[in-house]
């Protein structure tokens, strides 16, 4: 048997060093061990369309996608990406240059981040933010500089301050990471807002990664893509994703648009990931984006119900509840209940309350900005959502 030989260097190279277990999987623990409902991890409790899912198992049938798909993506995805893009946005989109089909919007990210960053840039990226985004900055050796999205419990929201934004920007800024709709805060970034980045992105000549994966999950507002902006057609590199609307989450198809030559950089990292994934899936997808728009209005508008009732429930139990434009996440304050510190509160609430929520911290550099509040996913089965709301009132409503 192999002796391992002691060094005083760890194992984990030091770049992911802070990156421990995410929270998600130690919550998800506490909710099996426990027995509790789960609203802490943001993937829904029921399938997707059920034609989507034939197509999945035509293609397997069928013998397309079991060997390895083309590197970009299979041109029918693509093509029904571009067509998305298009009548969605006005965006025209070139589905042999511009387009590249990726394993979930997760990779799409690490890809540009290791594509587009060199050691010493900085990233500056909305504060909180999803977690994979700290580790891919990591990853490419770059800095990430955190702008915070601020609570306004007067208003139920968390609001960009565009002079903090524009303060952030140094020599050394190499893009702008920008989330909208916003996990965790819901918070939609408006026409106005997104402007303001544009013309800041093109005035100190930076790139932007956007992640729209909620694009279709906008209840307040209307979801703009910074690409469809002036000046940002050639610098923008949006990232979009096919679990968050059809409700595969498991198929992991995601996908970049952007100009040729920000597609080709992405390429050549992402085919030293991945290289290709999902054959089969891709076919669904290509099918799933030209549904009806009926589909796209129904599961909006049933997230948007879904939404209503969690947030009342919330509010019942006593939590300060920011209001959700898009996404399917509640972000609380839990202060009105007594507390203040968000990881102590998630991992007590399986046993309180028999809820599990995840602490915002884990989002933020700033800890201390994120203390307080705790998110909650709503795409779940309405009545799992009302048995939530009422384990929340028993636990806390006085």
């Amino acid at each position: 048997m192999a002796r391992m030989t002691s060094s005083a260097r760890p194992l984990l190279n030091r770049r992911l060093a802070e990156f421990g277990t995410t929270i998600f999987a130690e919550m998800s623990a506490l909710a099996l061990s426990t027995g509790s409902i789960n609203l802490g991890q943001g993937f829904p409790d029921t399938d997707g369309p059920e034609e989507v899912r034939e197509a999945a198992v035509r293609a397997l049938r069928d013998g397309r996608g079991n060997q390895y798909p083309p590197g970009p993506g299979v041109p029918e995805l693509r093509t029904a990406i571009a067509a998305h893009q298009q009548r969605r946005y006005g965006l025209a989109v070139d589905p042999d240059t511009e387009v590249l089909v990726t394993a979930g919007a997760t990779e799409a990210i690490a890809a540009a981040l290791l594509a587009l960053v060199e050691p010493g840039d900085e990233v500056v990226a909305l504060e909180p933010y999803y977690d994979s985004y700290a580790a891919c900055i990591a990853m490419a050796g770059g800095t990430r500089v955190p702008v915070t999205l601020r609570a306004r419990p007067d208003e139920g929201a968390f609001r960009l301050d565009l002079d903090e934004l524009r303060d952030a920007v140094t020599g050394r800024t190499r893009l702008l990471l920008i989330n909208t709709p916003h996990n965790p805060t819901g918070t939609v970034l408006t026409r106005e807002e997104l402007t303001a980045i544009a013309e800041l992105a093109v005035e100190r000549d930076l790139l932007v990664v956007t992640d729209e994966v909620y694009e279709h999950l906008v209840f307040d507002g209307e979801h703009v893509p910074p690409a469809s902006l002036p000046g940002m057609r050639e610098r923008t590199l949006t990232i979009s994703s096919s679990g968050k609307t059809f409700s595969y989450t498991g198929w992991k198809v995601g996908w970049v648009t952007a100009a040729p030559p920000l597609v080709a950089a992405v390429r050549s990292a992402k085919q030293f990931l991945t290289y290709v994934s999902a054959g089969p899936f891709q076919y669904a997808v290509a099918e799933a984006l030209n549904l009806p728009e009926s589909y796209f209005t129904g599961l909006r508008e049933d997230l948007r119900g879904k939404r209503d009732l969690l947030a009342a429930g919330l509010a019942e139990a006593g939590f300060g509840v920011f209001r959700t434009a898009g996404t399917y996440f509640i972000t609380t304050d839990i202060r009105p209940l007594g507390f203040d510190d968000g990881f102590a509160f998630c991992r007590a609430l399986p046993e309180r309350a028999g809820v599990v929520a995840i602490p915002n911290a884990v989002f933020y550099d700033h800890r201390e900005a994120g203390a307080p509040f705790v998110r909650f996913a709503f795409c779940k089965r309405t009545e799992v959502l009302a048995d939530a709301a009422e384990r929340l009132r028993k636990a806390f409503a006085h």
